[in-house]
């Protein structure tokens, strides 16, 4: 049998990556991905809009402050905010800035890779937003023919 190198190892893997299989790595990929305050700060990081509620999620990606992320995430604890943050820049998702200033200055912006997972982010959302009335009413229909 003939050895491989290493990068045909990983592109081996790459092939065969199948989240259906529990040991496959993009299982956790997805897990994470999947979390709420991962599509809010995706969602926040891609778009400059007001961000109203059923204001659509556009305009250009800018960078944004921690304090500023904070505010605009309603719930969010700083422990899970700062926890999200550094698992989205861990997984190269999201870029932290550090300015030396007084007192420091910190901004989180996407990434070239996070832009591309914002895109399917932001339709998930806004199918989200507008599909919430259909959804509770189905919820209160289950619920009374369950009860």
């Amino acid at each position: 049998m003939a050895t491989m190198t290493a990068a045909q190892r990983r592109e081996q893997a790459k092939v065969e990556y199948d989240a259906f299989v529990a040991a496959c790595p993009s299982r956790k990929l997805l897990d994470r991905i999947s979390n709420k305050w991962v599509t809010l700060v995706l969602a926040a990081l891609g778009s400059d809009s007001t961000h109203r509620p059923g204001a659509e999620c556009a305009g250009e990606p800018r960078a944004m402050r921690y304090s500023e992320l904070a505010r605009l995430l309603a719930g969010v604890s700083q422990k899970m905010l700062t926890q999200t943050l550094r698992s989205l820049e861990r997984d190269g998702l999201v870029a932290r800035t550090v300015v030396p200033t007084v007192p420091v200055t910190v901004s989180y912006e996407l990434t070239d890779l996070g832009l591309s997972l914002y895109e399917t982010m932001r339709g998930l959302k806004a199918w989200a937003e507008v599909h919430m009335d259909d959804v509770l009413a189905h919820r209160e229909t289950y619920d009374a023919r369950v009860a």
